[in-house]
Parts: C-alpha cells; sequence; structure tokens
C-alpha cells in the first residue's frame, strides 16, 4: 500500500490544517467541516491527518477501543479486569459512504450468528469502528439527512444507542468528525451546519509561486510515494510530538472570567444563535492556547477562535455569503489588548501545506451574472418567506428526501419483499423457510436456509423531487410587481427545497428564444446569484419555453430516473408571433403530456379583456389551470402547492 500524501507537506492551507489540529487536541470542540471547490485537496489533508497523531492505547481484544485508563467503560465487550492487557494501536480514520445504510453506521444483529446458532448477536458499526478516531463523511452535503442526525448525535453525546431486530447496546463513540463538501452541489440544513464546531473556507490559491510548488511537490509524490514520504518524515515526528504535547497540556490551560466575557460579548455581537458558539469558541481558544504553549488564553486566541466558530453560526439563511467580519471582530476585541505571547513553535502554516492540489482560504468566489438587451429591464426579487409543503402525487421511489410519499431505503417498515436493496426482515425470513423444513431434511436443530427464503424490508418514507420552473420573461411580464413576486416566489420555493434535498430548475423565456437560466441544482447560493440579474422584457417565444423544459426533463431523467418532476409554467398565455405560435406551444404541451410529466399552469392574464390562452394550454398539458390576476408570492406559492396528492 502506498505512502499517504505527508501532513506537513500541503502547501497553503493554514486554516485548514490548524481546525484539523484543534480538534484532535480538544475533540469537545465538535468536529470540522471544511467547504471548498472541487480540487482542492480537501480530503487529502483529512487522510493525511490520522498518520500524525499520537498513538492511543487500548484493551487488547476490545471492539470498541476502551481506554484501560477509563474507569467506567462504556463497551458490551466488558467489564475489563484492571489488569486486563493492553496494547498500543494508530488512530483510526473511518471514512463513512454517502450511500452507506443506518445497519452499516449504528450496528446491527448479526445476521449469521443469528440464522445458523439462533442468538442475537450485535455487529458493530462504523460508529464503534471510529470511537477515539476519526470519522470522515466525504460530501457530506449529500449523505441523507437521518444519518447526518444520526452522526451529529452521537458526536454530541460520546455514546450510540442501539434498539433494533432483538438488539439492545450501547457504547461509547467519541469521535472527530470531519465533514468535506463542495457548495456547488448542494448546501447543509442551517441546523445541521451548526453543530460543526468549526469550519474552513478553501479555495485553489491565485499566486502562481503557490500553485508551481503544489504541483512540483504532487508530481514529487507520485513518482515515488516512499522516497517522497521519507523527505518529510523528520516534520511528521515533530509534528505528531507537538501535537501529543499539547494534549497533555490543554487541561491545565487557564480560561479566565475576562476571556469568557470577552467571547461572550464576540457571540453577542454577531447576534448567533443559542449557547453552542459561545462553547465551541471557548473549548477551541483553549486548544489554541495549549497548541502555542500558553498557560492561559490570550486575545489572539479568542481571535483565532472566533474565525474558525462562529462564521457558520451568523449565517440566517442559505442565501447569505459566508465568513466574518473582521472589522467587527477587532472592533469587540480592541486594539489596547496585550500581543499575544510568542509561540512555542511554528503553527500550523508552517507544518501544513497542499500537495495534492493546494488551495488557500478564502470567500466564495464571484456571483454568476448574466447580460441583458438594453431593452429588458431587471427586478430585483421581493422579500423570501416560508412555504407550504407540497409534494408531488402517488407513490414514488426516488432518493430519499423531505418532500413526497415513496418507497426508500429508509422510513417506516411496511412490508417485505424478494430481491431489492435494504435490511434483512427476520422475522420473513424465517416465515419464508419455516414450511420447507421437513422437506430440506430438518429434524432437530438449526433452521435450514436457502437463497430463495431471503425477505427483505420495504419501507415508506419520503423522497426528493425535481421542481422545474418555466416562467414567461416576456414584455407583458414585465411589470416591476409582477416579476418581485415572481421572483420572491421561486426563491422561497428553493429555500424550502434544498432543506428537504430537491433539486429546482428554472427556464425563462423572452424574446426569440428559451434560457435555462438555473440547472436542476441544490445549490441555494447560485440559484439566487442567477435570479437576482434575471432580466425581463420582449416577445413571448412559448413554445420555445416548453420545448425546452421537454428537453431539461428528459436529460434528467436519463442522468436521475427515480425523481419525480413537476413542471410549473408561470405565464399569461400571449405567444406574441402569431396563430402558428400558438400551435406551436399547444404541440409541444402535447408532448410533454405524453411524457407524462406532472404540470401546473399559472395563469398571469390580467385586466378586462382575457384571452383565456393559459387555460387553453393547460388543457394541452393535462395540467391544473390555476388562474390568478397578479402573481404575487403567496398566490402562487399556494397554487403550487395546492397540486398537492
Amino acid at each position: 500500500m502506498p505512502q499517504q500524501f505527508p501532513f506537513s507537506a500541503v502547501v497553503g492551507s493554514d486554516d485548514m490544517a490548524l481546525a484539523l489540529i484543534l480538534t484532535t487536541i480538544s475533540p469537545e470542540v465538535g468536529g470540522v467541516l471544511v467547504r471548498g471547490e472541487k480540487g482542492t485537496a480537501k480530503s487529502t489533508i483529512v487522510r493525511a491527518l490520522a498518520a500524525v497523531l499520537p498513538p492511543i492505547e487500548v484493551v487488547t481484544g476490545d471492539r470498541f477501543s476502551t481506554d484501560p485508563a477509563d474507569r467506567a467503560p462504556l463497551s458490551p465487550d466488558g467489564p475489563f479486569a484492571a489488569d486486563a492487557p493492553t496494547e498500543s494501536r494508530p488512530v483510526r480514520l473511518v471514512e463513512l459512504p454517502v450511500g452507506a445504510t443506518e445497519d452499516r453506521v449504528l450496528g446491527s444483529l448479526h445476521l449469521e450468528r443469528a440464522l445458523s446458532e439462533g442468538r442475537a448477536e450485535y455487529e458493530p458499526g462504523l460508529l464503534a469502528k471510529a470511537h477515539r478516531g476519526i470519522l470522515y463523511v466525504d460530501e457530506v452535503n449529500l449523505l441523507h439527512d437521518h444519518l447526518v442526525d444520526l452522526l451529529l448525535d452521537a458526536a454530541a453525546m460520546g455514546r450510540s444507542t442501539v434498539e433494533r431486530d432483538g438488539v439492545s447496546v450501547e457504547h461509547a463513540a467519541r469521535f472527530v468528525l470531519v465533514g468535506t463538501m463542495n457548495p456547488e452541489e448542494g448546501e447543509l440544513r442551517p441546523q445541521l451546519l451548526d453543530r460543526f464546531g468549526l469550519t474552513v473556507e478553501v479555495a485553489a490559491p491565485r499566486d502562481p509561486a503557490l500553485r508551481v510548488e503544489v504541483v512540483r511537490r504532487r508530481m514529487a509524490y507520485d513518482a515515488d510515494p516512499d522516497v517522497f514520504a521519507a523527505r518529510w518524515a523528520e516534520d511528521e515526528r515533530a509534528l505528531t510530538d507537538r501535537i501529543r504535547a499539547a494534549q497533555e497540556f490543554v487541561a491545565g490551560v487557564e480560561l479566565s472570567d475576562a476571556a469568557l466575557l470577552t467571547i461572550a460579548e464576540l457571540c453577542a455581537a454577531f447576534d448567533v444563535d443559542g449557547m453552542r458558539a459561545d462553547i465551541v469558541t471557548a473549548r477551541t481558544a483553549v486548544a489554541h492556547a495549549a497548541w502555542h504553549e500558553r498557560s492561559s488564553v490570550t486575545t489572539e486566541d479568542i481571535r483565532a477562535a472566533a474565525r474558525l466558530a462562529l462564521p457558520h453560526r451568523r449565517r440566517r439563511n442559505p442565501f447569505d455569503a459566508p465568513g466574518l467580519d473582521e472589522d467587527l471582530l477587532d472592533e469587540v476585541l480592541g486594539d489596547d489588548d496585550p500581543e499575544p505571547e510568542p509561540p512555542g513553535g511554528g503553527g500550523a502554516g508552517e507544518t501544513s501545506s497542499e500537495g495534492g492540489g493546494g488551495f488557500e482560504t478564502g470567500p466564495s468566489g464571484p456571483s454568476s451574472t448574466t447580460g441583458e438587451a438594453p431593452s429588458s429591464t431587471t427586478v430585483a426579487p421581493g422579500a423570501t418567506y416560508r412555504p407550504r409543503l407540497f409534494t408531488v402525487r402517488g407513490t414514488g421511489a426516488g432518493e430519499a428526501g423531505r418532500r413526497s410519499r415513496a418507497v426508500t431505503e429508509n422510513g417506516r417498515r411496511v412490508g417485505a419483499g424478494v430481491g431489492g436493496r435494504g435490511p434483512i426482515h427476520l422475522s420473513e425470513t424465517v416465515r419464508a423457510a419455516a414450511p420447507h423444513q421437513v422437506a430440506r431434511g430438518r429434524t432437530t436443530g438449526r433452521l435450514r436456509f436457502r437463497p430463495s427464503d431471503l425477505r427483505v424490508a420495504t419501507r415508506e418514507g419520503q423522497e426528493s423531487n425535481l421542481v422545474l420552473f418555466c416562467v414567461d420573461a416576456s414584455g407583458s411580464m414585465a411589470a416591476r410587481k409582477r416579476m418581485e413576486q415572481v421572483k420572491a416566489a421561486i426563491l422561497s420555493l428553493l429555500l424550502d427545497a434544498y432543506q428537504r434535498r430537491d433539486k429546482v430548475g428554472l427556464i425563462t423565456f423572452r424574446g426569440d428564444a428559451a434560457e435555462l437560466a438555473l440547472p436542476p441544482t441544490h445549490s441555494v447560493d447560485i440559484a439566487a446569484a442567477r435570479l437576482e440579474v434575471l432580466p425581463a422584457g420582449g416577445r413571448t417565444p412559448l413554445a420555445e419555453g416548453l420545448l425546452e423544459a421537454a428537453r431539461v426533463l428528459g436529460l434528467e431523467r436519463i442522468r436521475d430516473p427515480r425523481r419525480r418532476p413537476l413542471l410549473v409554467v408561470v405565464t399569461d398565455g400571449r405567444a406574441t408571433s402569431g396563430a402558428a405560435a400558438v400551435q406551436r406551444s399547444r404541440a409541444a404541451g402535447g408532448l410533454l403530456a405524453k411524457a407524462g410529466v406532472d404540470s401546473l399552469v399559472v395563469d398571469c392574464e390580467s385586466g378586462a379583456l382575457r384571452l383565456g390562452l393559459a387555460a387553453t394550454l393547460a388543457e394541452h398539458l393535462r395540467a391544473e389551470h390555476v388562474p390568478i390576476g397578479e402573481v404575487s408570492a403567496e398566490a402562487l406559492t399556494g397554487a403550487v402547492r395546492g397540486r398537492a396528492a
């Protein structure tokens, strides 16, 4: 197995390296969430961390990594004698795949022994394996919500409780939780974001010299990993020694009342919710002081802690830019505070750099903008709000989410079936095998099973969906109030959709063509930027809008066949290119209806003279027609919700 890329050889990752080190010095900090674009070596540095952590002592043969010094170990393999043999082993880095099942994470009944020996024995899961180590979740934003809740609860409580399939077990589960994610692929819900102790924003370096050094080190590592690792072995050992010293020193660091007051003032100034921010900032400041061999917390320790612990807690909604107001931070801390003591050694930046594709911390990249013709106008959206829940009709089988009724791999058990994925339905498996025992030659003893007896639990839960808006942005829709309300409704639905793990897309049609203004996405940051600059004005190419919707939905059906869509057409129905355009619009509607697309037409026609073209379009789409004079945000969203099953 090739050597892991050395932690100390990574270029330009000061904040990320520091956050990882501080949470290993004091695991009570609560783990680290790393947000950054692809190719910034988030995974490289996380996987390298375990190699520089000091080894731990465990009770020999214990599957739950019990600390011999623990007077009351929470291990199903206990109790242990006072003179039980021990051994030293490296800290584990346990990776949790995005597609892992709840059984794999928590542990479950040992199926082989249950079926062959009739014994209900617990088989430990990933949480047990990660105890006293690192639990790493790459693309944590794509992990199912119920698994994320489970992980964060275990991290907060320090233990895992399993009550299922005749098994009742509780074991210690204290680990450093590290999650990495690309914000372009979707955000974490605010409730989950707050549960991570620290967060770091990463981006690729813009300095050519740093980029050259990244490439040079990566190529050297790829050419001969063992030789490259040997070059950095001394730095790795020095880093391990320093982390060990800080872990031993952290308990003796003094956190004065004055320091606690400063932390409280900081949290109040940044208007954070709850008390978790104060506690995490205090623990991080203590760990930072121990890292720099200081016996008491200083202003510099508080500053470093605030930069890591507060940015993700001050955000009010997913559309806000991440980051911390450095001017406000300086104002609260003041300029008259004493300078920090000299560090006891090099900072994290001296021992960590990037080899897998370097990065530096910083704000998110610039928002996308859309050019507009001189004849168009751009209207800002109105205020967003919390919309009501809506669902797609029927029962689907899509990816687990929080929206529509579906048969999923998690949820409440409603039956059992042959084949498929999911946990074993033990009682139904036994019931299927029971009538065949005589034919299989069983007289006494164990049951005899065949592969055909296996039954998998059928579970009913909720799925995520795709809500695709096809919005008329022509001159007849360009009234400021109308466009404000349309944009506000879309943004509100998008905010709700990301919390429920949905996708949302936006097609606009104006002038002579339709444009995919927002490809189906989970990323609310990108969506907000695109919708902010959405122009309006010109003719109404309705047919082009519907054909573009058919094209987008066709591609999404190939990419994600299990996700059911809802097409929402927002228009007054006035195709402004003559009778031929009207006929093309109706034909395009028929094409979507034939494809079985569940649709809704929101009629924006107003005034004394109404032609009823949107109602006719709804007939060809086989969609529900919602007549509405002026498209207010509340009315539009209520209409979409009314499409619920």
